[in-house]
């Protein structure tokens, strides 16, 4: 059994890990936050050129309404906002995407436009038009339908192109955050002026399947069906105060309107009113989670008037719940099959949809709008609205609000097989590095298994699940942290967030090795291409120690400037954390543009002269996980009271540097390889075991300090 000793003080672990943060701030106290800036109207008016007017901005909400003339007069076209004032989702960076979204009264994309982002995918990386072209998808989209972010060229496939976009290869993660983006913008506008969006989001409200005979004296007299009286005095008091508050001419005892509203959900009414057919072509009509509501006019004055065309939006009837406006459309039905005691004259049944989150359940208000004129040569028009309020008994409904999840889960389904392979992949991976003797046993088999690995490493890991673990989710973190508070960014990438998980684990137990050596699939493809040094006979550059002992504080200084940048709100933290080659060689396939290829290809060059020199002398990820590593509770890797003195096998065959001269381990720099391990129980290549075998005698392991 090997033998590990816990650590008896960590003092000088944390020592090291405060003056590394301290660090941090007083290096960069240079730095300068990034500012955040707004479209003013400028900004619209430079979005929607003439003949478009820029309409003003809501006194509510930031919202700018876009006009058109039509026939003389301007109309809204859409209303046009920046996601960041209703949705500030982190992307991948840390920080929120801000796009420029017009949406139309009809509940359509009629534009939309990247603004700002800070995806680490498409900066500097793909570049930023797969993005704006993805953008560009929602426009003709409707806000009132689910849309969700296909794999690429999902909707050639076959994917419903109403509801669906094409996604972008390597830029999973940061697809979704922009959809959920877009998606929760528009509902919060489409809530305050369009009249949907969910006024009870999710929830679905249905009527009971139980029928109780009624006529319609009863349905009225219990409320169900509403008759509602406008009176000439009511209007004329409506009208107070704009100088068209005259008496109406008409007779003091002659109703303005006379009207039946009702609820046709309801099996008892709907059934009553429209006959047993005409219900059940009702409600298939309007479907799952649709509502219908019925409104008759008699009197002189008819909320529908004699043009009103079958299937649009009555003009002159609103229909409000929770102070919102919800969404109501005739539903094209010609007047037959009705209860013959109704009014005569005009009528429509309104259609609800499911998006608009109408609870018939609870309190609900009609109104109709009466306009008058003043003025003869330019006649005004003045407009005034009169509700009534209509509700049903709550138990005739039952009610549910769906348990779909974050949005994210979609992530983590999508993902799911990826999710298997990679955690059998760990689990596999946890026995073999725990069982230390076992290696000895087959060398070349651990020697097999090992290349194995890390060729599923570079393929799977990180080539195909795009699970390259790297500094800018710390970047993203650190901003979290100090500026939005949300860490919600890490959910939309799941393999990279088992993997962290795993290495935050393993931190604890052995250290920075475990995804240096193992998970890291740059490091994979380093270790790779340093097999080409053997066929091209490079001997491999030893750097002096001194110099090797200030190289490796690089990566330090790295890592602090990053975060500090990242800390203090700095685009800059962007820019440095390039340092990186992961996102041209693992995310991108090399397929960039030419300064960072070269970068990229020539830190694979260098690993021929000098072991993985990046990992050693200027990884930032690296640096991060070797602080964190030293506070790790094991010493895991066993030593002999010879290693160092006078045994130097270890140290000279270790390629990472990571074995002092008095054969301490330098557990910070040590890349799990395991050459040591398999040294030191192998009694033909350990020389304390190979003199004590000459003398007779067994060599002891026993634990020796780290450094």
């Amino acid at each position: 059994m090997n033998p590990l000793s816990l650590r008896g003080s960590r003092d000088a672990a944390w020592a090291t890990l405060w003056r590394f943060l301290a660090g941090i701030v007083a290096a960069l106290l240079w730095l300068l936050p990034a500012q955040a800036g707004t479209l003013g109207r400028a900004g619209m008016e430079k979005n929607f050129p003439p003949p478009l007017v820029v309409g003003e901005r809501d006194d509510r909400i930031p919202v700018w309404p876009i006009l058109k003339q039509e026939a003389g007069s301007y109309e809204v076209i859409a209303y046009a906002f920046e996601s960041i004032d209703f949705a500030r989702i982190p992307g991948f960076g840390g920080t929120a995407p801000n796009l420029l979204i017009a949406l139309a009264p009809d509940g359509t994309f009629r534009d939309a436009k990247v603004i700002t982002h800070h995806e680490p995918v498409f900066l500097e990386g793909l570049g930023s038009e797969p993005l704006f072209a993805f953008v560009e998808q929602y426009v003709g989209l409707s806000a009132r339908q689910p849309i969700r972010v296909g794999r690429p060229n999902a909707r050639a496939a076959g994917a419903a192109p109403a509801t669906t976009v094409d996604g972008i290869s390597m830029a999973t993660a940061s697809t979704r955050v922009i959809n959920e983006t877009m998606l929760t913008a528009s509902l919060a506008v489409a809530r305050e002026k369009l009249g949907f969006g969910a006024v009870n989001s999710g929830l679905r409200v249905e009527a009971k399947p139980d029928f109780e005979p009624l006529t319609l004296a009863e349905l009225e007299r219990r409320g169900w069906l509403k008759r509602w009286r406008v009176t000439p005095a009511e209007v004329d008091a409506a009208f107070a105060g704009t100088g068209l508050s005259d008496p109406d001419p008409g007779p003091a005892d002659e109703a303005f309107a006379d009207l039946a509203i009702a609820y046709l959900n309801v099996p008892t009414i709907g059934r009553t009113i429209l006959g047993e057919a005409a219900y059940a072509r009702l409600m298939r009509e309007i479907g799952p989670g649709g509502h219908a509501v019925m409104v008759v006019s008699s009197g002189r004055w008819s909320p529908l008037p004699e043009d009103f065309v079958l299937g649009s939006v009555p003009d002159r009837l609103t229909l409000q719940q929770g102070g919102l406006t919800v969404n109501a459309r005739d539903a094209a039905w010609e007047r037959r099959d009705l209860a013959p005691d109704l009014p005569a004259g005009p009528w429509t049944i309104l259609k609800i949809g499911d998006a608009a989150g109408f609870d018939p359940s609870a309190p609900w208000s009609l109104s109709v709008k009466v306009t008058r004129e003043r003025g003869q040569i330019f006649p005004e028009k003045v407009a005034r609205e009169i509700a009534t309020e209509y509700r049903l008994p709550p138990d005739l409904f039952t009610r549910e609000v769906p348990d779909a999840g974050p949005s994210w889960i979609d992530s983590w389904r999508a993902r799911g097989v990826e999710l298997g392979i990679i955690a059998a992949a760990l689990a596999l991976l946890v026995p073999v590095l725990s069982r230390q003797e076992a290696l000895v046993a087959r060398p070349q088999a651990f020697s097999l298994f090992r290349l194995g690995f890390l060729a599923f490493t570079l393929g799977f890991i990180g080539w195909y699940a795009q699970a390259q673990l790297s500094i800018v989710t710390l970047v993203g973190a650190a901003r979290a942290a100090f500026h939005t508070g949300d860490f919600g960014f890490l959910l939309y990438d799941p393999p990279s967030l088992l993997i962290w998980a795993f290495v935050l684990v393993t931190l604890v137990i052995w250290g920075r090795g475990t995804f240096c050596g193992w998970l890291c699939p740059f490091g994979a493809l380093q270790e790779f291409a340093a097999w080409l040094a053997r066929p091209l006979r490079i001997r491999q550059i030893t750097v002096p120690p001194r110099l090797d002992r200030a190289l490796r504080q690089v990566k330090y200084v790295g890592l602090a400037a990053i975060l500090g940048a990242a800390i203090l709100g700095s685009p800059l933290a962007d820019s440095l954390s390039e340092i990186e080659p992961f996102k041209t060689s693992i995310t991108l396939y090399f397929v960039r543009s030419l300064p960072f290829v070269l970068y990229a290809l020539g830190l694979i060059v260098l690993n021929l002269f000098v072991y993985k020199g990046f990992c050693r002398y200027l990884c930032p990820l690296g640096a991060s996980l070797a602080v964190a590593g030293r506070l790790r509770l094991l010493d895991w890797i066993p030593r002999r009271a010879e290693c160092g003195s006078p045994c130097q096998l270890c140290k000279v065959r270790c390629r990472y540097g990571a074995i002092a001269p008095s054969g301490r381990i330098d557990y910070p720099e040590c890349f799990q390889c395991m050459d040591c391990v398999t040294i030191i129980h192998d009694p033909t290549q350990c020389v304390p075991q190979v003199l004590a075998a000459k003398r007779g005698k067994r060599a002891v392991l026993q634990p020796v300090a780290a450094e």
